[in-house]
């Protein structure tokens, strides 16, 4: 079975702008959430899905997956949806169960 693990992460948050890059203990938000679901041996794959270049920079200066989506959506089901899409096809591989980590 190929499980993929989508953590969506924007900068743009009405609440709390610049979260996921927020430093915790020396370290992002969003690289203690992609470390701690990676760890995972069920995942065939973890990736974060931005909209946002800072993100994407972030992530895989650490040697993580990061996709590009549009910034137009609301919802972080429509992010995911766009990036699974663009795994599946730059990977040439369909997932049989996909999930979504609110890291926040």
């Amino acid at each position: 079975m190929n499980i993929l693990a989508l953590i969506p992460a924007r900068m743009g948050s009405t609440r709390f702008p610049g979260k996921p890059l927020a430093n915790i203990h020396g370290k992002p938000m969003i690289g203690h959430v992609y470390d701690r679901v990676s760890k995972s041996s069920l995942l065939s794959m973890t990736a974060v899905a931005t909209c946002d270049q800072e993100i994407y920079d972030y992530i895989t200066s650490i040697g993580g997956n990061a996709v590009m989506t549009a910034d137009t959506y609301e919802r972080a089901s429509d992010r995911c949806a766009e990036a699974l899409l663009k795994l599946e096809e730059a990977n040439n591989i369909t997932y049989d169960i996909v999930v979504m980590v609110q890291g926040d």
